[in-house]
């Protein structure tokens, strides 16, 4: 089995919204960082995914300069895409599909920013095109502009995705799996 982990919307585009006040986990950062390095340390595939409306004049648009990886996060190794979406989900407006058919990947784990939105979807729509999804529930995270905290959000996400889409795990869990605990601690 190949493995790859997509790490979506973990850019700065959040943190320049009002709404980076109200993010459930501001140091999103850590867990993916933990995470990209447990990945490269098995020998999995790592794509990174950014989100832009390009001419929309706001916080996703490439020319405000926001569309870019958070300042803390590992930066992308050689050989790693990032790509660039304008959907909700990571295959859609991308290559991706493309990238993960020909490098053999058959498992994707997925982290990021907007857990019940770009998150979720990419989930669906990766299981729905017969990839093993996994959703690591710690290194995900969102706000609550729909009147959910982000831990209801985070929850509700779970529960849908939970054996109908994927499987839901954590960072350590991953290290575990990999013998990996001692080695990114």
């Amino acid at each position: 089995m190949s493995r790859a982990l997509i790490v979506i919307d973990v850019q700065e585009s959040f943190r320049a919204r009002p709404l980076w006040d109200a993010i459930g986990n501001p140091k999103i950062a850590d867990p993916v960082n933990r995470l990209v390095r447990a990945a490269r340390t098995a020998g999995d595939r790592v794509v990174w995914v950014l989100h832009e409306e390009p001419g929309s004049g706001g916080v996703f648009d490439p020319a405000e300069g926001h569309v870019r990886l958070l300042d803390e996060l590992e930066r992308p190794a050689a050989g790693e895409p990032v790509l660039r979406k304008t959907s909700h989900n990571a295959f859609t407006t991308t290559n991706l599909q493309q990238l993960l058919t020909e490098a053999g990947i058959t498992e994707l784990w997925v982290c990021g920013i907007r857990a019940e939105q770009c998150v979720e979807t990419t989930t669906r729509v990766g299981s729905d095109l017969g990839y093993r999804m996994v959703f690591v529930k710690d290194a995900v995270t969102t706000d609550n502009d729909t009147g959910y905290s982000p831990e209801e959000l985070i929850a509700r996400t779970e529960a849908v995705l939970r054996g109908r889409f994927a499987r839901i795990t954590t960072v350590a869990d991953y290290e575990t799996e990999n013998d990996l605990a001692a080695s990114s601690a």
